[in-house]
């Protein structure tokens, strides 16, 4: 079921972004990657040692560069971090004992982000062909 909520709320935030234009915004895509890569912090802040709300902020500090290069260079590195985020939340108990994780959550977090960053990928490859087709 946490796979369905996900890929629903995925097309859905990704919807309505595309449909408000929130998504025209270079920063919307690396700002909403710096949000997924900071959830597993907060769950390590409220029921896991320090030692684990360390090693959660190493890893949301790559996400993050993730999306700073990304968002100077190429946002093709954003939408692949993104879908990286969601195998890395199927791995993640076997990398990271956090137990302040929810039960539902890698499920969930990963049909988001993988349909998400799938559907950047889309609205990144359909603006390159666009742009090309103008430039011939």
């Amino acid at each position: 079921m946490e796979y369905l909520v996900g890929l629903l709320l995925a097309l859905g935030v990704a919807g309505l972004a595309i449909t408000v234009g929130l998504d025209r915004d270079r920063a919307f895509y690396p700002t909403t990657l710096i949000v997924i890569g900071s959830y597993y912090v907060l769950f390590a802040a409220m029921g896991a040692p320090g030692r684990t709300l360390v090693m959660e902020i190493a890893v949301a500090i790559g996400f993050l560069l993730f999306a700073v290069i990304g968002y100077r260079s190429t946002l093709w590195l954003v939408a692949i971090a993104i879908v990286g985020h969601g195998v890395f939340d199927l791995v993640h108990h076997w990398i990271i004992e956090n137990p302040g994780v929810p039960r539902f959550w890698p499920g969930f977090c990963s049909a988001f982000d993988v349909i998400f960053g799938g559907v950047m990928a889309v609205r990144l490859s359909k603006h390159a062909l666009a742009t090309r087709r103008q430039d011939q």
